[in-house]
């Protein structure tokens, strides 16, 4: 498909949807983590590749997002007894987060950034109250009780 779009994409470039989740890994979040870590190596990757033609490639990396993101993260096809008292936490606090999550328009917001810059950037955050980048860190994302050595205390707790 990169190959079907490639002529066309001089003009726009190509602009992925990952994720904070890409390169700051949630615990019992791996295969989420990992899909958009993917996209993340993929985009930089096709980036390198097709600068040389002048084709950009960005990657928008939202945070925590109003979607159904939650209903659809938290089903699981089979549950663990030994996991029931961090799975219920981990529950409690992804609605939390959420309730208090980004309305979508940001990672539209993030899209026409790209799609309108002149010289498009790798890499946006669509965090605005976030300082987020990359190597970089934003205390409301790395403060929920999903990342950090606060979140491994939490959790050990709560299952001791």
């Amino acid at each position: 498909m990169t190959r079907a779009v490639m002529p066309h994409m001089r003009r726009q470039g190509i602009i992925n949807i990952g994720s904070v989740l890409g390169f700051l890994p949630m615990p019992y979040g791996a295969l989420y983590s990992a899909s958009k870590h993917a996209i993340e190596g993929y985009s930089e990757s096709l980036d390198r590749e097709l600068r040389t033609r002048d084709i950009r490639v960005s990657v928008i990396e939202p945070a925590y997002t109003k979607t159904q993101f939650d209903a659809n993260f938290l089903a699981r096809d089979s549950r663990l007894d030994e996991y029931r008292e961090v799975r219920a936490l981990l529950d409690k606090v992804l609605k939390q987060v959420m309730a208090t999550a980004d309305e979508p328009t940001v990672v539209a917001d993030g899209v026409l950034e790209a799609a309108l810059a002149d010289r498009p950037k790798l890499r946006y955050a669509a965090d605005p109250a976030s300082t987020l980048s990359h190597c970089g860190s934003s205390a409301r994302v790395v403060t929920t009780p999903y990342f950090g050595s606060g979140s491994r205390v939490a959790l050990r707790g709560s299952a001791a």
